[in-house]
């Protein structure tokens, strides 16, 4: 029987996904983590620049989300979550939570926002 402690007690760890400047800035803020598992470097972090397509976002959301039991909150740009936008839709686990987060060269849209949206249909505003 998994109980609501289950849920998140090993969730320690936060995770983004977003452009240089938003991951730079995390890890100097002191989230970097690397560990590595089974001779493979497990991150919590991951660089979305104009190489990146939107299959590689979509492993590294599924990646922190599914696989990995250790990660509590996930950080998105949003204008990355915007390249993978039904995925975020998708997500109704409590854990990890998603938050969208502004970038430097990106402005928040809270229209855009996934839990804005859900906190809008649950209080009735929508």
């Amino acid at each position: 029987m998994t109980t609501n402690t289950d849920l998140f007690k090993d969730r320690k760890f936060l995770a983004i996904i977003g452009d240089e400047n938003t991951v730079s800035g995390m890890l100097l803020a002191g989230i970097g983590q690397v560990d590595v598992i089974n001779e493979r470097t497990e991150k919590n972090f991951f660089i979305v620049d104009a190489k990146v397509d939107n299959p590689m976002i979509e492993a590294a959301f599924d990646n922190f989300t599914v696989e990995r039991k250790d990660i509590g909150i996930l950080l998105i740009n949003q204008h990355v979550a915007e390249r993978i936008r039904y995925k975020l839709d998708d997500f109704k686990s409590p854990f990890p939570t998603v938050l969208e987060i502004p970038s430097k060269d990106k402005p928040y849209d809270p229209e855009k926002d996934t839990i804005l949206k859900r906190v809008k249909l649950l209080t009735g505003d929508e």
